[in-house]
């Protein structure tokens, strides 16, 4: 196992990013950047003895500084949609900026994918990024030290394992609700809806029209969103179903069941099976509804539906919801979760 860095590129500001990249002894690695502590690359290997990379992402700093969709991003303060953009803490409100409709979508238009974070190299398989997050950045109260640290392992039996670790204190009561927004695409030729799907839940959270959870918990069996069976990501996508109008597609939190194991994405084409395991009580299914076309890596073009994301989370707009999982973090408390990617070759 090694560590290597690059530099990335610059930003509009002059700042130079830098790129590290995992490697393992079979070549599989992970790149992970000091802007935005992206996860620009995985690349695992596929049944035909080669490597994929599995995830969408840009080629330089600047496009990651310009473009949509937070490929790759770390993403907080407070991860998914917060409805009418404020929330009450302590019998004080805070207003937010609305950056989605009515609410606030990732913590604001500049999200944490869009800060430089300060780096530290962990043995020969680890990147950890941390920043200060200042008292009211984003509206939110409370300086709040938050770090994540990204691993590569290789398992005994030659399965590749990608960590993410999530670590914040704050000096005041505030709010922490991280995930990584990372785009799947296990074939690396846009065919995600084609991909097969597993998730461990039994239910999941209708949307408002403005596309908050309307505070419901419904069952997901004989429904489009039943995916406790292996099926294509986009067989029911087109499925005369509101809730999927809604969204123009899957845009919705699933409530996990039994801890860790959270979900599983599988390509024939590749061979590649990709099983998601999380401490955190919700995985939201992004289909890319709204990425539309833009240059990636190589210069291939991204389009609607052509990955697909597993965002492991709290459950969004939980303050405006009683009984859905607290994203309250109180002052000199320490939090801490974590997802992992483990992938293996089918053939």
């Amino acid at each position: 196992m090694s560590v290597s860095v690059r530099s990335f590129g610059f930003l509009s500001t002059g700042e130079e990013v830098h790129a590290y990249t995992i490697t393992n002894d079979g070549g599989a690695s992970c790149t992970v950047l000091d802007y935005g502590a992206i996860v620009q690359a995985i690349c695992v290997p596929n049944k035909d003895g080669g490597l994929t990379d599995v995830v969408l992402g840009y080629d330089t700093a600047a496009e990651y500084e310009t473009g949509r969709g937070h490929l790759g991003g770390m993403i907080g303060r407070v991860a998914n949609r917060l409805g009418g953009a404020r929330f009450s803490l302590n019998g004080k409100e805070y207003p937010l900026e609305k950056n989605n409709g009515n609410n606030c979508l990732h913590g604001g238009s500049r999200s944490y994918d869009h800060y430089m974070w300060n780096t530290a190299i962990e043995g020969e398989n680890g990147v950890r990024f941390t920043r200060l997050s200042p008292d009211g950045e984003q509206g939110f109260p409370g300086n709040l030290n938050v770090s994540v640290t990204y691993r590569l392992e290789t398992a005994d039996d030659g399965d590749v394992v990608f960590y993410m670790i999530y670590e914040a204190e704050s000096d005041t009561d505030t709010l922490f609700a991280p995930t990584n927004h990372s785009y799947f695409d296990l074939s690396g030729c846009g065919k995600a809806m084609e991909q097969t799907l597993i998730l461990n839940a039994t239910s999941c959270l209708p949307l408002t029209p403005d596309s908050v959870p309307n505070g419901k918990i419904v069952p997901v069996g004989g429904t489009p969103f039943d995916f406790t069976q292996e099926k294509p990501v986009g067989r029911d996508i087109g499925a005369d179903d509101e809730q999927l109008k809604l969204a123009n597609g899957y845009d919705h939190n699933f409530c996990l069941g039994s801890k860790p194991y959270a979900a599983e994405l599988y390509s024939a084409e590749t061979g590649i099976r990709m099983a998601v395991f999380t401490d955190m009580p919700g995985v939201q299914v992004y289909t890319a509804n709204g990425l539309g076309e833009q240059v990636g890596k190589g210069g291939v073009m991204t389009h609607d539906r052509g990955a697909v994301c597993l965002e492991t989370q709290l459950w969004p707009d939980a303050m405006n919801h009683w009984g859905f999982p607290s994203p309250v973090l109180r002052a000199g408390e320490k939090c801490g979760s974590f997802t992992s990617h483990l992938f293996r070759v089918e053939k």
